[in-house]
């Protein structure tokens, strides 16, 4: 790359990261959100510098380089979710988001992979691929339904009686990490020859230990830490009472990597080290200062992949994108996530039937979807199906951006109306 050519990339990136700061306050509470321009100013910048610019950061030239920025995002996003979230893990009162998980999610990859398989004509390894991509709700690009952050009034609080908004938080938190035994359901598909060798080993391991080990490690270092920084034996020791939030940092990076070590989840053991964290002291300003740390971080990483993103798309990432694939990803957003949504929450405790619908219409496809692809194809040779994979993906993110993104204000107003409205005066 010539020295020109590097000048002209910085220039546009950072008018592009200027304008993608200034112009989501320009149209805050209206139907165009933060995500949207993201891609819209990515898009224009793709047009401005060119493909051959861009190859070191595309998708499909260097697939390891947009894994790893993804990973790092969802990792942010995933230490923020669970720090937002006040109310206490218990079996029955998180009782909307096992019926997610172990009900939607599983559909849903069912689903996409039966019509990858038979409408995009993909391969058995490839649609399972593309069915784990897209099987989990994004941490990053659904806080327009989510809980916003640690509240002063913890599991009290008015947003942990939103059932909605409780249940795609947690949700995301989780799913991240339980879609990663699919991606190695597809991997070993690619690589592994015939199923019969290999499925014991993938249920026990990939499927039950790396659980395990992610929800162990994450749980046990998460409540070591919280007992450090809350209840130190020296007074003066204690980081909460300091207010370092870059604490919230050190464990998402100290965690993952640990757990990446020992061969579990990383992604659970993030999510899973933030809930000890507030188990151990829930009542605790310290926890916003964390949360707004890890959330400015999140933003500067969304940014940035959403810009790459809506660059890629204007600069060969659709190319391959058939009719075939269209219909796939309409369908996950209109048709099967918000079915396998609505019959996984019928007689959940808590929701009325408005907000079973809600929950099931927002399962918001995003940062996640382009980690486990990525990764996915770094582990196993679908170079032939790659460009498909990719085209297929990337229109159902942005699908789901803007349908959800446009949606999501005025659908979330409607909600909070309405339980105004039935609440004694």
């Amino acid at each position: 790359m010539t020295t020109f050519n590097i000048e002209r990339l910085y220039l546009a990136a950072g008018i592009a990261l200027l304008l993608a700061a200034t112009l989501p306050r320009l149209f805050k509470d209206r139907a165009i959100t933060a995500p949207m321009l993201m891609l819209g100013v990515g898009a224009i910048g793709g047009l401005v510098i060119g493909p051959s610019n861009l190859q070191a950061v595309s998708p499909l030239s260097h697939p390891t380089v947009i894994e790893h920025l993804a990973e790092l995002c969802v990792i942010v996003a995933l230490m923020g979710v669970g720090l937002a979230i006040d109310r206490p893990l218990q079996w029955r009162t998180w009782g909307s988001t096992w019926r997610l998980l172990l009900i939607t999610m599983p559909l849903c990859i069912a689903a996409v992979a039966v019509f990858g398989w038979w409408a995009a004509a993909l391969t058995p390894a490839a649609a399972a691929l593309l069915a784990a991509a897209l099987a989990p709700t994004d941490p990053v690009l659904a806080s327009d339904v989510q809980v916003e952050g640690p509240t002063p009034g913890g599991a009290d609080s008015a947003e942990e009686d939103d059932e909605v908004r409780f249940a795609l938080t947690s949700e995301a938190g989780l799913n991240d990490a339980l879609a990663f035994p699919f991606v190695y359901l597809a991997i070993f598909l690619a690589t592994k020859g015939s199923v019969q060798t290999w499925i014991v080993g993938w249920f026990t391991w990939e499927l039950i230990g790396k659980i395990a080990i992610g929800a162990l490690v994450g749980g046990t270092v998460g409540s070591l830490l919280g007992r450090g920084l809350f209840r130190f034996p020296i007074k003066d020791a204690r980081l909460a009472d300091r207010g370092e939030p870059i604490v919230a940092l050190a464990a998402v990076f100290a965690v993952y990597g640990l757990t990446e070590l020992v061969g579990g989840y990383g992604f659970l053991a993030v999510f899973a080290c933030a809930i000890a964290i507030r188990r151990i002291e829930r009542g605790s300003e310290y926890h916003e200062q964390m949360h707004s740390l890890v959330e400015q971080l999140e933003h500067v990483l969304t940014l940035v992949v959403l810009l790459l993103l809506g660059a890629a798309l204007t600069t060969g990432l659709l190319a391959a994108l058939s009719w075939q694939g269209v219909a796939v990803g309409m369908l996950l957003v209109f048709v099967i996530r918000p079915v396998a949504g609505w019959l996984a929450l019928q007689r959940c405790a808590g929701m009325e039937p408005k907000e079973r619908v809600i929950t099931a219409l927002f399962g918001v496809r995003g940062i996640g979807s382009i980690y486990y692809l990525a990764y996915g194809l770094t582990q196993a040779d679908l170079r032939s199906e790659a460009g498909a994979l990719w085209a297929i993906a990337a229109f159902t993110i942005v699908l789901s951006v803007i349908v959800h993104g446009a949606s999501a204000g005025w659908v979330m107003q409607y909600l909070e109306n309405a339980r105004v409205s039935k609440s004694p005066t």
